[in-house]
């Protein structure tokens, strides 16, 4: 319930950021059905859609267990541990070395993973990344997740194409319904506000996914150890990563500049391995 209150409030709150755009941009009675029209659509397409967004944006290709059996017995397993059904599992083809769940719960749900992590981690280190992403759909963490990226990524856009209409169409003046300064600053900071929300949601999860996890596996420094590796890959091979679909990565795909560090979606990977290895000593103070 925390979680679908959690999804409850994202809407509502980017919602209101969308209907604000029809405003200040269209302007007038005529902006402002507009908007709540497209962040009702929005909001129903996220819902319903985000999972199959979200794989689509990363271009996440579905895996039989003929095509990856190691990979699909590992997620067969940990899903009948967690008591979930098994997830669909699909592959990205990108070298860079990640993964992401997604869908609006555990009976419509995903694991996607790259093809640069199947090359850079053991079993043991797989074994705790599938464990995170597993944890996440039992939180129900994966709807929040999509739908935050999906209503994100839709502010963008129009934040873009309001971008688009300022400079080719000269601007508009107030008595024809326009509203050159608001456009301005929907442009400016419309795209700022979604970021700062799907911030004010993401990092506590990753803390909490890690910890189930290393229930789930009973092993915390394989995570630990895979977060770091993970980071060391992500440095030397950054993901190409849509920036609205960022949040969904078990971590951040770095792009080495200021604005990617300041605005991360995850807490730092220093602060996750010793959470980790703190419940690695709970386990064998608890032996």
């Amino acid at each position: 319930m925390g979680n679908q209150f959690k999804t409850a409030a994202l809407l509502a709150a980017l919602s209101g950021l969308l209907i604000a755009i029809g405003y200040y941009v269209i302007g007038g009675p005529m902006g402002l059905i507009i908007g709540i029209g497209f962040a009702a659509v929005t909001n129903l397409v996220s819902w319903y859609q985000s999972d199959k967004i979200a794989l689509a944006a990363y271009r996440a290709q579905p895996v039989t267990e003929a095509e990856a059996p190691g990979l699909y017995r590992m997620v067969e397993r940990l899903s009948q541990r967690a008591n979930i059904p098994t997830p669909g599992v699909y592959i990205v083809p990108s070298s860079g070395a990640n993964a992401f769940a997604t869908g609006r719960d555990p009976e419509h749900a995903a694991v996607a993973v790259t093809q640069g992590i199947l090359n850079a981690l053991t079993e043991e280190e797989l074994e705790g990344v599938i464990a995170h992403e597993l944890t996440h759909i039992i939180n129900r963490d994966t709807l929040t997740q999509a739908v935050s990226a999906t209503v994100a990524g839709a502010i963008s856009f129009v934040a873009q194409m309001a971008s688009y209409s300022l400079w080719f169409g000269g601007g508009r003046d107030s008595d024809r319904g326009g509203n050159v300064l608001g456009t301005i600053l929907t442009i400016t900071l419309a795209p700022l506000a979604a970021t700062v929300i799907q911030l004010a949601i993401s990092r506590t999860r990753e803390f909490s996914a890690d910890a189930g996890a290393a229930k789930l596996t009973g092993n915390p420094r394989a995570l630990a150890s895979a977060l770091q590796r993970l980071e060391s890959n992500a440095r030397q091979i950054p993901m190409d990563a849509n920036p609205a679909f960022e949040p969904l990565l078990i971590i951040n795909p770095f792009s080495g500049n200021f604005l990617s560090n300041l605005f991360r979606t995850h807490p730092s990977t220093e602060q996750r391995v010793k959470a980790l290895l703190k419940i690695e000593q709970k386990r064998f103070r608890a032996i």
